[in-house]
C-alpha cells in the first residue's frame, strides 16, 4: 500500500482505485489505507466530486520511508515501526447470544443457525442492527441468504431487485384509486423508515446505481430521504430501521459497485454448509456430489455446483419421484456448459450406467395411463 502510494506522490487515490491495483478487497485496503494514516505515514484527503464518496489517500514525507519495510509481525514479536501505545487484547463478542436453536421462519420453514464471529449469525446480524451497521450478503443463489435475513428479522420487508427496478419500487409512487383519482403509494423503504423495520435489498446489484442512489440518505447520517414525487415530502428514518443487501456474484448483470459497496460495513460470504444438507437427510451420495462440484468451482474448473437449495429440491423430487428421476433432474438444472461434468459426478458417485437430463418419452398405452402414479421413496431406510 505504502509503495502504491510512494510511487504516485502527486495523486490522489480511493480505496477502489487501490483495491484494482492491488489485487485486494476494498475491506483489507481500507483498513491497510487508515493504518497508514494512524501512524502518518498517509494523508487522508476529503472524498472525490461527483464520484462515490470514497476518501481519498495520498502519500506524505514519509510515505517513501514506509514503502522500504514490509511490517510482518509473527506471534510473539513487535513491528519494526510500529511501537504499540497500549497493549492490545482481542475482542470477542459481549454476553450470551439469544438464540442457538433453530428458528421458523415467517413462511413456516426452519432456519438453521450458522456460526458467525463466534455467535450464531441470527445473533450477529442483530447486533449489527443494533449497532447500525450494514450488511451486504453475497454467495451464489441458493446457499441461504434470503432465509438467514428472515430468520433474523421476522418484521422484514423484502424488495426483490433486477434490472426493472425503479425509485418508484423502492419509495412509492402515484397509483389509481377505485374512485378514479390518484393516491401516492408509499413504497417498502418508506415503510420500513417510518416503521423502524429491516429492510432486505435481495439481488441489489441488479438495480441500477441511479436507482439505488434513492436509498443512500437513509442509510448514512441523515438516516432522512426526500420524496420529490409526493410534494417533496420528508421522510425520516425511526429507530430499528435496517438495511440489509443481498448479492449473486455470479448472475449476469449483477456489479457491485464502489458507491453501493461502500454502504455495507460489514460483508458477509455465504456458502452451502453440506454438514447442514447431510443433517437434513439428504442423499449423501449427492451431497458428497455437491460438495465436491463445489470444490472445483472454487478452483475456477466449473461454474456450477448444487447448493442447499437445489438439494433440498432433490429430497423432494426424489420422494414424489424416486431417485433416478432426481438425479436426472439434478443434472437437467445444471447449466449446459456444466451438466457433462455433472452428469459424469452423479455416475461416479451414484454408480449408475448413463445419467440424462429428466426428459418426457413417449406416450403411454391406455392401459398404462390409467396407472395411479408411483410415489415415494425408501431411501431413508436404506443405507448408502
Amino acid at each position: 500500500m505504502a509503495r502504491l502510494l510512494a510511487d504516485r506522490p502527486v495523486d490522489t487515490l480511493t480505496i477502489g482505485d487501490m483495491a484494482r491495483q492491488l489485487g485486494h478487497s476494498h475491506g483489507a485496503v481500507r483498513n491497510a489505507a487508515l493504518t497508514l494514516v494512524r501512524r502518518g505515514e498517509a494523508d487522508q484527503g476529503g472524498t472525490r466530486q461527483g464520484r462515490t464518496g470514497q476518501p481519498e489517500f495520498r502519500a506524505n514525507a514519509k510515505t517513501a520511508a514506509a514503502a522500504q519495510t514490509a511490517v510482518i509481525s509473527p506471534p510473539g514479536t513487535h513491528s519494526p515501526r510500529a511501537q504499540a501505545a497500549t497493549a492490545r487484547t482481542t475482542i470477542t463478542a459481549a454476553t450470551t447470544p439469544r438464540q442457538t436453536g433453530p428458528i421458523r421462519r415467517a413462511g413456516g420453514q426452519l432456519y438453521h443457525p450458522r456460526e458467525l464471529a463466534d455467535l450464531p449469525d441470527v445473533e450477529a446480524l442483530n447486533r449489527l442492527r443494533d449497532a447500525d451497521v450494514p450488511v451486504l450478503l453475497y454467495g451464489p443463489p441458493g446457499t441461504g441468504k434470503t432465509s438467514l435475513v428472515e430468520a433474523a428479522f421476522p418484521n422484514l420487508l423484502t424488495v426483490a431487485g433486477d434490472g426493472d427496478t425503479t425509485v418508484g419500487d423502492l419509495i412509492g409512487e402515484y397509483t389509481q384509486a377505485d374512485s378514479g383519482g390518484y393516491v401516492f403509494q408509499y413504497g417498502p423503504l418508506v415503510t420500513a423508515m417510518t416503521e423502524g423495520r429491516a429492510l432486505l435489498i435481495d439481488d441489489a446489484t441488479l438495480i441500477s446505481p441511479k436507482v439505488l442512489a434513492a436509498l443512500y440518505p437513509a442509510m448514512d447520517g441523515r438516516r432522512q430521504i426526500q420524496v420529490k414525487a409526493h410534494k417533496g415530502e420528508t421522510i425520516k428514518a425511526e429507530p430499528g430501521f435496517y438495511v440489509v443487501a443481498g448479492h449473486n456474484p455470479g448472475v449476469h448483470g449483477a456489479v457491485l459497485t464502489e458507491a453501493l459497496s461502500s454502504r455495507f460495513s460489514v460483508q458477509i460470504q455465504i456458502g452451502t454448509d453440506y454438514d447442514l444438507a447431510q443433517a437434513l437427510r439428504i442423499d449423501a451420495r449427492v451431497v458428497r456430489v455437491a460438495r465436491n462440484l463445489s470444490h472445483q468451482v472454487e478452483l475456477g474448473e466449473l461454474g456450477w455446483a448444487p447448493q442447499l437449495r437445489e438439494l433440498l429440491s432433490y429430497q423432494k423430487t426424489e420422494a414424489v419421484l424416486g431417485t433416478n428421476a432426481a438425479l436426472a433432474n439434478l443434472v437437467g438444472i445444471a447449466p449446459v456448459e456444466d451438466r457433462d461434468a455433472v452428469a459424469d459426478a452423479v455416475i461416479k458417485a451414484v454408480g449408475v450406467k448413463k445419467i440424462a437430463p429428466l426428459t418426457l418419452g413417449k406416450q403411454l398405452p391406455a392401459s398404462a395411463a390409467r396407472q395411479p402414479p408411483r410415489t415415494g421413496s425408501a431411501h431413508r431406510s436404506r443405507p448408502r
